[in-house]
């Protein structure tokens, strides 16, 4: 069996707080998940959902134009968010987010779908 990616994050988000309130972060770090065969939003939207149903506490309180869940994993104690966006499926990494919850949800999300998953890693460093 392949070992599949590692998930390795080579750079974190920081935490901001300006004065004006809320939380904004400086740099990122996106895992896309991207399937060997075409997808809609739609079918990876529902694919994501009964990924996150498992052990998993989530949700998408956010009234934006694509998907997006605050997910985490109540083994590892990871939070990462998940996107839905142009038939991918992304990871965004946090700055407490270790590998493991984010190896587990790439294992859950092959586990229930029915194709092969490229992982690509984009880092924008602060």
């Amino acid at each position: 069996m392949m070992a599949g990616p590692s998930f390795d994050i080579p750079a974190r988000p920081r935490r901001r707080y300006p004065y004006s309130g809320g939380v904004e972060y400086e740099g990122e770090t996106v895992f896309t998940l991207t399937p060997s065969e075409d997808h809609t939003d739609e079918s990876l939207t529902q694919l994501v959902e009964v990924v996150v149903g498992g052990s998993y506490t989530y949700g998408d309180w956010f009234d934006l134009p694509m998907p997006l869940f605050l997910v985490r994993d109540d083994e590892t104690g990871d939070v990462f968010r998940v996107a839905v966006r142009d038939g991918t499926v992304e990871l965004h990494v946090l700055p407490a987010t270790e590998s493991a919850g984010l190896r587990r949800f790439y294992d859950r999300l092959v586990e229930e779908s029915d194709t092969s998953w490229s992982v690509e890693c984009r880092v924008d460093a602060p």
